[in-house]
């Protein structure tokens, strides 16, 4: 008979779990505090710990390695009544099997109880950066596998680095619960595929998935692309307009770049959110809609609330789980894998050969430090497969100037972007130009402008075409045209 130990701090949980564990088999104790745990466990072995995070001597964390190292073999599994599950991730990642909140509910108890204790090796908690078997949940990359439902219809790229496998282990915990999901990380880190990943292997996977750039969306328009309008409701309404929520349904939104929504939509989301109805512009009709929100920011949204940007409230809304994506510059073990599978998908858009790279490409490729992240290293290599005929290795020469340069800089932090050592505030050296042809002296200065803009604002595109007064689409033109991959 398997023995469980019920740890928590009210007596009549204690009691309720006593008895229905009881009645399925078990044979349990029960105590209120830490220490009192302790006791029992120093007396006798347990099999498994049902333990609540917030105990009067102690919290979950201590217990645990406290548990952990009176005995390894114990399963634990914490208590939470907190929404916040980033204190179940934190739990996991020490060692914890697994996590349940409150309210409890008898048969989803009993289940996770029966699959704790029949798991081999549940209670051998491997460190981080072990391998995707780790004991959170089993299997996580296998589970995380594309599902066929509304992805983006690529193949995602799952890394080997540390960061890599604690991703996918928050992506296991988060995707199948219907919490809302803030997705934060620097430009270019993929932030729209994580919000597809975590869509497709919940239980929405087959309703829609509508994703919506706030960026570029205006204070006047702002309410229509979300919301809908109707017919007449203003000048250029020729028609109803079913808005974002509307189409997502049943399913998921997701909303990108939202520290720049305008400050008085936000008051509008916040009341959908919280009323789970949105009234179209024009209308006074109230619409219920069922949706899961995801999302996704370049820069520090709490950061955001202190300087009075975003709302408080909104953000309390969206942070029931926080996923940070790392940038590729801190996963270097990754870099071979995305480097294969771009290369792969490029070859398949031209339809010929893939190419491989060079030596002295390889090299760069590995000293570089990606300012524009996954999305920088994809484009560079669509681009240089596009210049290198079939057959042929990729060289330097099919390489973007700034990379050529190699003198660039990066951001560090959320709070601050600092310099390379060495490289200071010199103009990027352009081997390729004539210093006095006049075109090329005003396509370095144009070039060095945008890019010292896009360090200032921590690449966010918005403000850089704010800053610059030119409107989004001529900086993308402008970006392209001196090959600029942020």
């Amino acid at each position: 008979m398997k023995k469980i130990l019920i740890v928590d701090d009210e007596i009549n949980i204690c009691t309720l779990l006593s008895r229905f564990l009881g009645k399925h088999g078990f044979k349990t104790e029960s105590t209120m505090t830490g220490a009192g745990a302790l006791k029992l466990l120093k007396e006798a072995p347990f099999d498994l710990v049902l333990c609540d995070y917030r105990l009067k001597d102690t919290d979950g964390s201590q217990l645990l390695n406290d548990i952990r190292t009176l005995n390894p073999q114990t399963v634990v599994i914490i208590i939470t009544g907190y929404s916040d599950v980033r204190i179940a991730v934190d739990m996991v990642k020490n060692g914890a099997y697994d996590y349940i909140s409150k309210p409890l509910y008898p048969d989803e108890i009993l289940a996770l109880v029966n699959k704790a204790l029949e798991s081999p090796g549940a209670a051998m908690p491997q460190p981080v950066h072990a391998a995707p078997a780790a004991p959170v949940r089993e299997q996580d990359a296998q589970r995380l596998q594309p599902s066929g439902g509304t992805g983006t219809g690529e193949q995602y790229v799952y890394g080997e680095s540390d960061p890599s496998r604690q991703l996918i282990r928050e992506l296991t915990l988060v995707a199948p619960t219907d919490y809302s999901v803030i997705i934060f990380g620097e430009t270019g880190t993929g932030k729209e595929s994580v919000a597809h990943l975590i869509h497709d292997h919940s239980s929405r996977k087959n309703q829609p998935f509508i994703p919506i750039d706030c960026g570029a969306l205006s204070r006047e328009l702002a309410a229509s692309e979300l919301f809908g309008h109707e017919k007449g409701s203003f000048t250029g309404a020729i028609g109803t307009k079913i808005g974002a929520f509307e189409q997502a349904h049943g399913g998921t939104i997701f909303l990108d770049e939202i520290a720049n929504l305008p400050y008085d939509v936000q008051v509008a989301l916040l009341r959908v959110i919280q009323e789970k109805q949105i009234r179209r512009v024009g209308s006074m009709k109230e619409i219920a809609v069922d949706v899961r929100l995801i999302v996704a920011s370049n820069e520090n949204l709490f950061e955001a609330v202190q300087k009075g940007k975003f709302r408080e409230d909104l953000f309390h809304r969206f942070n029931e789980f926080t996923i940070h994506i790392p940038p590729l510059r801190d996963r270097g073990d990754d870099l071979r894998s995305f480097v294969d599978a771009f290369l792969a998908q490029a070859g398949r858009e031209l339809n010929k050969p893939e190419a491989t790279l060079s030596e002295e490409v390889w090299e760069c490729f590995r000293n570089y430090d990606w300012p524009g992240n996954i999305r920088e290293l994809k484009n560079v290599i669509r681009r240089a497969s596009l210049l290198t005929p079939a057959g042929k290795e990729i060289s330097m020469a099919a390489l973007p100037l700034e990379m050529k340069a190699g003198k660039m800089t990066r951001p560090i932090t959320s709070s601050g972007i600092e310099p390379v050592p060495g490289d200071g505030a010199d103009e990027p050296n352009f081997p390729m130009l004539d210093d006095n042809d006049l075109k090329s002296v005003a396509l370095k200065a144009e070039y060095n402008k945008i890019i010292n803009v896009l360090k200032e604002v921590k690449y966010n595109k918005t403000k850089a075409a704010q800053l610059l007064n030119i409107d989004r689409k001529t900086l993308y033109n402008k970006l392209r045209l001196l090959n600029i991959n942020y």
